[in-house]
């Protein structure tokens, strides 16, 4: 072969060759990324109280339903969703998350707090001012609240929310990961606040609660920022809880 023929053929091998090292490097780095989902039957039951649009779309279209946050927490869990943290509903499994939920009727409350210190464990994002955007207008009653609807419930477990501190995107630390919010708030108060003050994890009774002061940070379709580590942060405090 000439070498005028030659030198094409080096360019192509050596071309070829850095695209599948790149193409490797790009594989190992999402399976070291990601996280193996867990057998079916192995899953326990996570029951789930929102007002955000995780299961269905904000206009519950046939079409586009579901979010990548759902889509997390089925490799780990069997997501049941629930009205209100009544007894008869608090049955169904042992681990609990509220995501932006609506303030929930007085006896459901007792209700939550009985199953708590029961042995419960719940997981509750309280929002301070809720950035997700929303087509439904403003008065709707399927419209997230702007700003969690606290009842009573942080005060009776002993932590009180402020803010938001800052106003608007933000990246914070949770259990050891970087993640994106928007508009966080401060928590403070008896349990053990952590993170500056973005999480708290309190032991009540026989069992835990763990507040975070967002909600938006499940949004990461949507969140402008870094938002790889926003869904392990979830599950990595879903999986504290059950491990405490």
């Amino acid at each position: 072969m000439s070498p005028l023929r030659r030198g094409p053929a080096r360019l192509i091998v050596a071309v070829a060759v850095a695209v599948a090292l790149a193409v490797a490097g790009a594989l190992a780095l999402a399976r070291r990324d990601s996280r193996p989902a867990a057998p079916s039957g192995e899953r326990p039951v996570l029951m789930l109280v929102t007002t955000l649009p995780l299961i269905f779309a904000d206009t519950f279209s046939l079409e586009g339903g579901g979010s990548k946050a759902l889509a997390t927490l089925e490799t780990q869990y069997r997501v049941a969703p629930i009205g209100t943290t009544d007894a008869a509903s608090l049955k169904q499994g042992k681990v609990l998350l509220m995501a932006h939920p609506l303030a929930q009727p007085a006896e459901a409350l007792v209700d939550l707090d009985a199953w708590v210190r029961g042995g419960g464990r719940v997981l509750l994002l309280a929002d301070p001012r809720l950035d997700w955007d929303s087509d439904r207008p403003l008065g709707d009653k399927l419209r997230p609240p702007p700003a969690f609807a606290d009842t009573g419930l942080l005060a009776h477990w002993g932590l009180k929310l402020e803010g938001p501190y800052p106003d608007g995107p933000a990246q914070v630390s949770l259990g050891g990961h970087q993640i994106m919010a928007a508009s966080p708030g401060t928590l403070s108060g008896a349990c053990a606040v952590a993170d500056r003050g973005f999480v708290a994890r309190c032991r009540i009774g026989k069992g835990r609660a763990t507040v975070v002061a967002d909600a938006d940070f499940l949004n990461v379709e949507e969140l402008d920022g870094p938002t790889n580590e926003n869904l392990d942060a979830l599950l990595d405090e879903l999986a504290r809880l059950e491990a405490d």
